[in-house]
């Protein structure tokens, strides 16, 4: 079987601007990530975090690291700042090897971020 590069994405939000609570929250949204579409670590490539400008407590990759994965690629950045934007929130574009295909990838958007994607299942 061939293998793809495919990006999963996944968003998670916060009740509260603190470091144990992001960190908390990112390694439940990475857990459910590589768990629910059965992704290994030597799969990853890369991942990319975005937050919202209101999140200021730590970097979401410091979860990745603290997961161990330190030796997968990270990168953070602040999501674009729009008048009625979900606040709060944290994004996930992960890159990795698989031999699935796209439509078999499983988004996963927990939290109030469910409500980013009402068109993908549970």
């Amino acid at each position: 079987m061939s293998t793809n590069v495919l990006a999963l994405r996944g968003a998670i939000t916060l009740e509260r601007d603190e470091r144990t609570h992001l960190l908390d929250r990112v390694t439940r949204l990475l857990s459910e990530m590589l768990e629910r579409n059965d992704i290994r670590h030597d799969d990853l490539i890369s991942v990319l975090f975005t937050a919202t400008p209101d999140i200021h407590s730590a970097f979401p990759a410091v979860a990745a690291r603290e997961m161990g994965l330190g030796d997968v690629p990270l990168i953070c950045a602040q999501e674009l700042d729009i008048d009625g934007a979900m606040s709060l929130c944290i994004r996930v574009l992960m890159h990795l090897n698989t031999e699935r295909d796209r439509a078999e990838l499983r988004h996963v958007y927990l939290e109030a971020a469910r409500s980013l994607r009402d068109d993908l299942p549970e």
